[in-house]
């Protein structure tokens, strides 16, 4: 089975603020599903824009640990702000200067 480019599968892409997340389903020579899950940041260096990639590889071997432990830790986290003692910020509280233009100023 030909999937394209680098036996790419499937792929989803999620936006979040300054980052943007993609998760992309390929497939191994022997037809072994694999994840990675890369983040991409954009940044400025020098006034010029780029991108800060970070990626991770997930083996089927792993997939239910890390399913396991993503469940967990996402858990403890909605506990904990339920219990008050830490303070969840709101898209609404977040201000992205990145989206305004020039006719704001």
């Amino acid at each position: 089975m030909d999937y394209g480019k680098n036996n790419e599968v499937y792929s989803k892409v999620v936006r979040a603020g300054k980052r943007t997340y993609f998760f992309d389903i390929k497939s191994t020579r022997g037809n072994e599903l694999y994840l990675t899950i890369t983040e991409s940041k954009k940044t400025f260096i020098d006034g010029k824009e780029s991108y800060q990639k970070h990626k991770l590889f997930l083996y089927k071997e792993d997939f239910e640990k890390f399913q396991d432990g993503l469940s967990n830790v996402l858990d403890k986290i909605n506990e904990l702000n339920d219990s008050g003692e830490y303070k969840t910020e709101t898209h609404e509280d977040k201000k992205d200067y990145s989206e305004v233009s020039f006719d704001d100023l």
